[in-house]
């Protein structure tokens, strides 16, 4: 409502679907979709897709590196980081290439391997698309996006540049 927008939410995580339904969402449920290193990638792809028919925003949620972190699990969390790239984000970014379509890839949260739980520390991401202005960083990681254009920055003022909308 805030920024006079529809969306969707595609995860397997109810908490995930609970506060999408709270933001008066669509929640897209996603057969195979599981939260784990089995999910249906390809299907969460093709569902946000679909979705972007009708809604202005989807957020695709995908839990697997999450669980393989808790888990413990360096080789499983490094093959749902590439299921990830290989399987849903490329076919999406082949799906929207002229499209006037903002994409932005970020974790929820961080959950690092040697701590198999969640901590608060910043979490880098990755946004292109109409308006974003290119900047150089070249590495998906902590430090190389905590010294691109953006900096390091809060909740609200990622969702404006998001939405390309000031707070």
């Amino acid at each position: 409502e805030r920024f006079g927008i529809e969306g969707a939410v595609i995860s397997a995580v109810d908490l995930v679907r609970g506060i999408g339904a709270l933001a008066g969402l669509e929640i897209i449920r996603v057969p195979g979709a599981t939260g784990l290193a089995d999910t249906n990638y390809e299907g969460k792809a093709a569902a946000a897709l679909a979705a972007l028919e009708r809604v202005d925003f989807v957020y695709v949620h995908v839990e697997a590196p999450d669980e393989a972190s808790h888990d413990g699990d360096t080789a499983l969390k490094i093959r749902c980081l590439e299921d990830f790239d290989q399987r849903l984000l490329t076919p999406f970014l082949h799906g929207i290439a002229h499209a006037p379509v903002v994409v932005a890839v970020l974790p929820d949260h961080a959950t690092p391997l040697a701590v198999r739980g969640h901590t608060s520390e910043p979490v880098p991401f990755a946004m292109t698309g109409p308006g974003i202005i290119p900047d150089g960083v070249t590495q998906f990681s902590e430090q190389a996006c905590a010294a691109g254009a953006f900096g390091i920055v809060e909740g609200p003022r990622f969702v404006s540049h998001l939405f390309h909308r000031d707070t």
